[in-house]
């Protein structure tokens, strides 16, 4: 079974900075893409950022230059700093990991975090 943890969520005031970290655990072969995606109330959750496992990042426009992706894959944790907040970035961050993992048979399946929520006050 794998799971993905996240934490490092919270209450910021604009202009502030927040760090967010997702650990993906269990029998993980390998992952290749781990980002996070977001969803702020009443709307559709958002690609934020991703990371592969060769070092490609991609930003969404909207937090292009303010956030920034990184991996730590000995440890297959992702990490999203955050700077510059702005009240629109209040959302619940999802971490998403393409996880290759083995029960006997090799499977790639995309997994989910359970959200972390991030506020950030004008």
């Amino acid at each position: 079974q794998v799971q993905l943890v996240e934490s490092g969520g919270g209450l910021v005031q604009a202009g502030g900075s927040l760090r967010l970290s997702c650990a993906a655990t269990g029998n993980i072969v390998s992952i290749n893409a781990m980002g996070w995606y977001r969803q702020a109330p009443g709307k559709q959750r958002e690609f934020v950022a991703a990371a592969t496992s060769g070092g490609s990042t991609n930003y969404a426009d909207s937090v292009k230059g303010r956030f920034t992706i990184s991996r730590d894959n000995a440890k297959n944790t992702v990490y999203l700093q955050m700077n510059s907040l702005k009240p629109e970035d209040t959302a619940v961050y999802y971490c998403n990991a393409d996880v290759r993992y083995y029960t006997g048979i090799y499977y790639t399946k995309p997994y989910w975090g359970q959200g972390t929520q991030v506020t950030v006050s004008s």
